[in-house]
């Protein structure tokens, strides 16, 4: 977290938690939901507006966490903002040496490789637990025939209450926005 954000914690720590502004889409992509998009419906359904300024999704990657109920949040200053997910926390890279890395950019070392019904892949790391960006299946896929890595079968329905994340804070605080 940045020096930045502990600070306003600090100086302003009551801020009310802000839900259904902030979604990630499965491709590890984050999307601003202004009170148009809310009123078109849940996310992904209604997606809102891509975020594309590189300083402020960097700043939303160094931020990113998850509280103690299971929730990802995005600490912006002093407030909380809840994420709404399409799927899973976290979106994973594979490096050419099969380096495991975020979407936030944070390296992970894994635990576990799921498969589910659909043939999604999904790692569950030290860091979280989150679906293979589909640009990198093949390379999973690779990892997997040469038996480097055997994965597990288990139905996605079951993956929030198993991997410890809450895919829609606002649905579950009642969709309020702050």
């Amino acid at each position: 977290m940045d020096d930045i954000v502990r600070q306003a914690m600090a100086k302003w720590p009551n801020v009310p938690h802000c839900y259904g502004w902030l979604g990630l889409d499965a491709r590890g992509q984050w999307y601003m939901r202004d009170d148009r998009a809310q009123a078109a419906g849940p996310f992904p359904q209604s997606k809102g507006s891509l975020l594309r300024h590189e300083k402020l999704v960097d700043f939303i990657h160094r931020n990113y966490e998850r509280d103690d109920e299971r929730q990802w949040f995005f600490q912006n200053g002093p407030q909380r903002v809840y994420v709404e997910l399409e799927c899973t926390p976290l979106v994973w890279r594979i490096g050419t040496d099969r380096a495991i890395t975020a979407h936030t950019g944070r390296d992970a070392r894994l635990r576990e490789v799921i498969l589910d019904e659909a043939g999604r892949l999904y790692f569950d790391t030290d860091i979280g637990f989150g679906l293979v960006h589909t640009l990198d299946v093949p390379q999973a896929a690779d990892a997997i025939e040469e038996g480097v890595w055997t994965p597990r079968e288990l139905a996605s329905q079951t993956f929030p209450e198993r991997f410890g994340y809450v895919l829609s804070p606002a649905a579950l605080h009642g969709n309020s926005r702050v």
